[in-house]
């Protein structure tokens, strides 16, 4: 038994049928180490007369010492978010594109997990942000949406064109109205996502701060902007048609003009462990091809 996790988690990718079977070679494994195994509802729904204890996420999070999630970094944030209340450690088993949280390989999948059972691995504590849309005209407003966010917060100007008109706040201090297709509130971790493909800096996942990332400005000095992680950010729209906040492309809110919405640092952490020999940089080098002729 692993002494340090007696009670593992393992969760695939969604609607992704194929993930049954490394599940199942990964479970017998963990069972074979001594380790009490339990499966993801939605994954065991894959699994024929699955013989696991089957949980649903939050059980898992309150049960496990350790999750294992085999898929992307879609299936990634989803968990990260869902269990970031239990102080889970979290491991990824690469199944999916990029894999930039996901980056154990499946060819060394048993020889890394076997490790890190053996407490050999590279822990990593990374931040969250929290989101809340504040409603209501008059300075009469209420909280009408929460939501915690491992990658980013964007506000957007939605479906129907146009610009979205924002202004800007920081710890109070007014920054600038911005005209745009968005604004972005980037996590060290959500670096290399959307703020990366609009122009925002890589920032290693150690640093404790945020980037704001226009998305295409109409104002070209509008630029990116790094700030201290325990800022509170303030974005205020002003006009748009059909604006809307959305956290790691998954949960969204329609806005209003006049709405609030609030970023912050949240309370909670995510725990991320990493085969012993883990380097940043390294994976950037190898996602992003550089030094690739």
């Amino acid at each position: 038994m692993s002494a340090a996790f007696p009670t593992v988690a393992l969760i695939g990718k969604y609607k992704s049928p194929e993930i049954a079977e490394p599940v199942l070679k990964l479970a017998r494994f963990l069972e074979g180490r001594g380790v009490k195994v339990l499966i993801d509802r939605l994954t065991a729904a894959h699994i024929d007369n699955c013989p696991y204890a089957v949980r649903v996420l939050e059980e898992l999070g309150r049960e496990a010492d350790l999750a294992i999630v085999l898929g992307g970094d879609g299936t990634m944030l989803n968990i990260a978010r869902t269990f970031a209340p239990y102080d889970v450690a979290l491991v990824g088993v690469n199944q999916g594109r990029l894999g930039f949280l996901t980056d154990i390989s499946v060819d060394t999948i048993f020889e890394s997990i076997t490790a890190i059972l053996d407490g050999k691995f590279v822990a990593e504590e990374r931040m969250l942000l929290e989101s809340e849309v504040w409603s209501g005209g008059n300075g009469d407003q209420e909280r009408v949406f929460e939501v915690l966010a491992f990658n980013d917060v964007v506000v957007s100007k939605g479906f129907k064109g146009g610009l979205v008109e924002i202004e800007v706040r920081i710890d109070g201090d007014f920054i600038y109205n911005q005209r745009s297709d968005g604004l972005i509130v980037a996590t060290p971790t959500g670096s290399t996502a959307y703020a990366l493909s609009s122009g925002g800096p890589i920032v290693h996942p150690a640093l404790s701060v945020m980037s704001l990332v226009p998305v295409s400005p109409h104002t070209l000095s509008n630029r990116p902007i790094v700030i201290g992680g325990d800022s509170t950010v303030e974005i205020i729209v002003r006009s748009a048609d059909d604006p809307r906040v959305h956290c790691d492309s998954h949960s969204h809110f329609d806005l209003r003009e006049g709405d609030r919405i609030v970023v912050r640092r949240s309370a909670h952490t995510i725990k991320l462990l990493h085969p012993v020999g883990h380097s940043y940089y390294a994976m950037l080098r190898e996602k992003l091809h550089w030094n690739r002729d």
